[in-house]
């Protein structure tokens, strides 16, 4: 590792929108991780032979707690199908677009399918603790193959909206019971003409609790957050006409504001997760 550099600030002060200490350990990998943002428009160039198996060999990778690797993966590269999920995911044109559309599933199910085959127990898959460990072990998973896609010069943009319609994702995917779709992942070659800036995030002090929690600083983070993220917002035309704060705030007002993942409850029940 070498301490930072001009080119270590310039990243820093992308990310935080801000003058970030250079007291800051440096290598090319913390580089990459730095430089992440989320590709929406992408080109039609096929990925390579061997792409899907290298991202899914770094996912693999991922930490998995006690090793049971509750997840699974659907690629989805048929236009018609990819159409179809565009649409139950609020219309997003990249979607659409990418080679590569990756579901990241909860899979509850291969380890019930062991249990069953060994005549054995298997009440634990039905509690909650379970099923957050197919999420974690999910989104682990997701984001070792999104580093490995960057490194590759591949874009990348979680789909959070695969949950407005989870139900309609696991007929699309055959999903048999206790599988949840967590979230979507496109992946492709970003269209150059379309790179959106690297979006600040929180100053460390909002997020970094040294000891214990503590909210000592976190009103004036999150102040000069807002500021920074208003000017973000009307540099990049977003369309979002307010700080920071205001447009969180409004994402979490109303169940209605959460476009039908209000429900997720119920519809874990449905697709067969107890939930005790």
């Amino acid at each position: 590792m070498t301490t930072a550099t001009i080119s270590t600030v310039d990243l820093l002060h992308d990310r935080y929108g801000s003058s970030f200490s250079d007291d800051f350990l440096w290598n090319d990998q913390i580089s990459n991780l730095l430089t992440h943002r989320s590709i929406r428009s992408y080109l039609s160039k096929p990925l390579p032979k061997g792409t899907l198996e290298t991202l899914i060999a770094a996912a693999q990778s991922a930490a998995s707690s006690s090793n049971l690797q509750l997840w699974s993966v659907v690629a989805v590269e048929d236009a018609a199908r990819k159409e179809r999920l565009s649409v139950l995911a609020r219309n997003q044109a990249h979607i659409r677009q990418v080679p590569l559309f990756l579901v990241w599933l909860a899979d509850l199910s291969r380890a019930r399918n062991i249990a069953d085959a060994r005549n054995s127990k298997s009440e634990g898959l039905d509690y909650l603790e379970t099923f957050l460990t197919g999420a974690i072990d999910a989104s682990l998973a997701a984001q070792n193959a999104v580093v490995a896609a960057e490194s590759l010069s591949l874009g990348t943009v979680y789909v959070g909206a695969i949950r407005n319609n989870p139900e309609a994702v696991a007929k699309e995917l055959n999903l048999p019971p206790l599988v949840f779709p967590v979230f979507g992942l496109s992946v492709g070659y970003p269209d150059p003409d379309n790179i959106p800036a690297v979006k600040p995030r929180l100053d460390q002090s909002a997020v970094l609790h040294r000891e214990g929690y503590s909210t000592e600083k976190q009103a004036d983070a999150i102040a000069e957050y807002d500021r920074i993220m208003t000017n973000f917002y009307q540099q990049q035309q977003t369309g979002v006409n307010s700080d920071w704060s205001t447009h969180s705030t409004a994402r979490i007002a109303t169940a209605e504001a959460l476009g039908g993942r209000d429900r997720l409850t119920e519809i874990l029940h449905n697709l067969g997760f107890a939930i005790r």
